[in-house]
């Protein structure tokens, strides 16, 4: 299993090269169009990929040659495989339905999340790290896809989504820290938050005191999660 997640974390890492790559849902993919709406961290914060993509192949290479059948690491790889394959074909669904990508990245999610709490607890930065990385923006990315798609079909509007979105998000990122106390997964949550208080700036105030209070949690979890 380990040369396959080392298959799957390149393939994921090159989808976007071999694709047409994805620059975000445009606002004519919902029946409502989705026009710099409020729940999406601003362009910058998506630069956080190329982190976690590289700290994943690193992961994957290290596990292949060292950790081959470490418990610790062949708990998590199962569970981190399938998130990484539905990964690599994420952004053609994307780039085709805002509906299928927010199933899809639910998948993701949720398997990357179990990957997380079942990785073992003796490697932090080439077995932890990573993971929480990448399910810590997850998390973030589908609460915002969720509440694009509630938005874009008429559901509720811009606004009331954001911050549904936010306080739900919050709410399970804490519970995952406290199940699985993650200084990987607190940085990438945190990084959306900062992200959508960006966004926001002065239109949405209340939104942006929100965000930057739950970073400021993640900081404080993240923190505590290193002692």
């Amino acid at each position: 299993m380990p040369i396959l997640v080392l298959a799957a974390a390149l393939a994921f890492t090159l989808s976007p090269l071999v694709s047409d790559g994805f620059n975000g849902f445009t606002a004519d993919q919902f029946p409502v169009p989705q026009d710099e709406p409020p729940v999406q961290p601003a362009g910058y914060a998506f630069s956080i990929w190329g982190l976690i993509y590289l700290w994943l192949i690193v992961h994957a290479g290290y596990g292949l040659a060292r950790r081959r059948a470490d418990p610790g690491w062949q708990a998590a790889r199962p569970m981190l495989l399938a998130s990484l394959a539905v990964g690599a074909v994420w952004i053609p669904v994307a780039n085709a339905s805002p509906l299928g990508a927010t199933l899809l990245i639910w998948v993701m999610l949720l398997t990357a999340l179990a990957a997380l709490i079942r990785a073992g607890r003796d490697d932090r930065w080439l077995l932890e790290t990573p993971l929480g990385l990448y399910a810590g923006w997850l998390t973030a990315a589908s609460f915002v896809s969720l509440a694009l798609v509630a938005a874009g079909w008429g559901f509720v509007s811009e606004t009331v989504a954001a911050w549904a979105a936010l306080f739900v998000a919050l709410a399970v990122a804490t519970a995952i820290m406290r199940v699985r106390p993650a200084p990987g997964y607190a940085t990438a949550f945190g990084w959306a938050l900062i992200g959508v208080a960006v966004q926001n700036g002065g239109t949405h105030p209340g939104l942006t005191i929100l965000a930057l209070a739950g970073a400021v949690a993640m900081a404080w979890l993240g923190v505590r999660a290193v002692r």
